[in-house]
């Protein structure tokens, strides 16, 4: 009995030790994957063997499940490398991700992708940046050659190696006699590390940081604007010791803070600018974004643009038509990378609409290109989303900018387009306000917004008054078309605004008809500047 008990305790205490130890096995936190993430980027890699691929960023990846994943791909002389953090349940450019689960990655060619294109994944800290190259066929052929030549190439490398290890005896023999040395020396080779600064501004310094459990070392200077929903502040970014800043030590850089009401609002910017398809020289840069909690707080941290918001620099400016063209040019540019549905690499992005297109929420960049900004409104234009989906969207915007289907609460939900409509008779009236303070149209008048006449800040009700019942738009003078190239902007503007969303152009449309102008003032330049013939030298055949 006394046995049978002092086994039956056995038995209990390892079965105990046994639940603790399952128990401390499923309470380890799985920690966040730290993958190369450098989008896309140019390579020299030929696609064959092992390659490192050129990317100095790591981030650390938003979710956990996430793996780390290089693609390479070859379009005509057009090779580019893409790092990203990817969650292997979900598809990428339409491809199951396949042995993920591996310390390695192994490059492996899918077809029909419009180019020549190989993907690998892996699930260990910054596998993806030396990669190797799987192709069916050769690898088969060298598999195959190395297997028939391993014994050969084993008898060749003995038969050497003895020849020489004869020859350096016959030869220390030789030497031995006629003087005597220390032997021969050979000295271990050294590994050497060498840690590259980052050549790139602060601003990659802070999308590497973990934002998640580091704040950035940022100090609030001066508030530089005010919204429904956020106020923007100057703010200076500490930099590293070794980095070199506007000034000794910082970086200024701009940042947006929501209050925790807020947080929809602060979300739907933060996701919007965290797709990496954003990124375009005419949208805001965006840094990172940040919970504090001390503060009860969102943050947003973008670069800082000095010249203020396109309706403060118009109010306090006079803009030249070559100001007028860049403005223009660079409003469309922006709204076009937004309304697309592909990267300038040709690859497959979500399109976006603002749906809050108007003056104050573009920024003057020092160049005076515009750069989009304010993306709390944004909507992705994913296939996927319902009518449902985007009927809750609701109807969103400012008043005097909404397009008239907006201000109807009419606009055709079955077609994503829809939106995108919206926001070129947004763009339409902020390039009627640029040219509004153009010197090329003779008189400038004072700054006024669009359909000026109406208070401050008309509501829904006032503006379908205006643009509805009245089919009104702000005033075209006759004036304004006595320039070449603003007569071609007022028409593309008069089409941007039609009262028939399906009449209206594409914002890509009205880049490029942009640059067809900027065509038009080179050739005009350049014919202007031929020497005419003089008359005298002109021969007349009178036969």
């Amino acid at each position: 009995m006394e046995l049978l008990r002092f086994s039956a305790f056995w038995c209990g205490t390892i079965l105990f030790a046994s639940v603790l130890l399952e128990a401390a096995e499923a309470s380890k936190v799985k920690l966040k994957r730290l993958c190369k993430f450098c989008d896309v980027r140019a390579t020299n890699c030929t696609g064959k063997g092992s390659c490192k691929v050129e990317c100095d960023i790591t981030s650390i990846c938003a979710h956990y499940e996430e793996v780390c994943v290089s693609i390479w791909r070859k379009k005509d002389d057009n090779v580019t490398f893409d790092t990203v953090c990817h969650d292997p349940a979900q598809k990428l450019y339409g491809l199951v991700l396949e042995d993920y689960n591996s310390s390695k990655c192994e490059m492996k060619e899918r077809k029909g992708m419009g180019s020549e294109f190989f993907i690998c994944s892996c699930d260990e800290d910054e596998c993806n940046e030396q990669i190797f190259f799987e192709r069916d066929t050769d690898s088969q052929v060298v598999a195959l050659i190395l297997v028939s030549l391993v014994p050969l190439l084993v008898l060749a490398v003995i038969v050497i190696t003895s020849f020489y290890c004869y020859r350096v005896y016959r030869q220390r023999q030789a030497h031995s006699k006629r003087r005597k040395g220390p032997p021969l020396d050979f000295s271990d080779a050294r590994a050497m590390i060498i840690d590259e600064e980052n050549s790139d501004s602060s601003s990659t310094h802070a999308n590497n940081l973990n934002h998640n459990t580091e704040l950035l070392p940022i100090e609030l200077d001066v508030l530089v604007g005010k919204g429904r929903f956020a106020e923007v502040y100057k703010a200076k970014l500490k930099q590293p010791c070794s980095s070199v800043s506007e000034e000794q030590g910082f970086e200024t850089v701009a940042v947006k803070i929501f209050t925790y009401e807020e947080y929809a609002s602060w979300k739907n910017e933060k996701d919007i600018f965290s797709d990496a398809d954003l990124r375009h020289e005419n949208v805001l840069h965006f840094l990172t974004a940040e919970e504090r909690k001390v503060q009860r707080q969102y943050w947003l941290i973008t670069a800082y643009q000095p010249l203020g918001n396109l309706q403060e620099y118009l109010s306090h400016h006079i803009v030249t038509w070559n100001d007028l063209w860049l403005l223009g040019s660079s409003l469309a540019s922006g709204v076009a990378h937004l309304h697309s549905d592909h990267t300038h690499c040709g690859r497959y992005k979500v399109p976006i609409a603002h749906r809050d297109i108007k003056s104050s929420n573009i920024l003057v960049k020092k160049d005076l290109a515009c750069c989009l900004c304010d993306f709390g409104l944004a909507l992705r234009l994913d296939n996927s989303l319902s009518v449902d989906e985007l009927a809750n969207s609701g109807q969103v915007g400012t008043a005097r900018y909404m397009a008239p289907e907006v201000l109807e609460s009419r606009i055709n939900l079955e077609n994503i387009e829809s939106f995108k409509q919206a926001d070129v008779y947004s763009m339409a009236l902020v390039l009627w306000e640029i040219i509004s303070r153009c010197s090329a149209i003779g008189e400038v008048k004072e700054y006024e917004p669009p359909f000026g006449n109406l208070r401050e800040h008309p509501c829904v009700e006032s503006m379908k008054d205006s643009v509805l019942r009245d089919r009104g738009r702000p005033e075209i003078p006759n004036s304004w078309t006595s320039h070449t190239g603003i007569q071609m902007v007022c028409a593309s503007i008069d089409e941007c605004w039609d009262h028939d969303p399906e009449a209206r152009l594409t914002a890509q449309c009205v880049a490029e008809r942009f640059n067809d102008m900027d065509f038009v003032d080179k050739l005009s330049e350049c014919s202007d500047s031929e020497e005419k013939i003089p008359e005298e030298i002109i021969v007349v055949d009178e036969k």
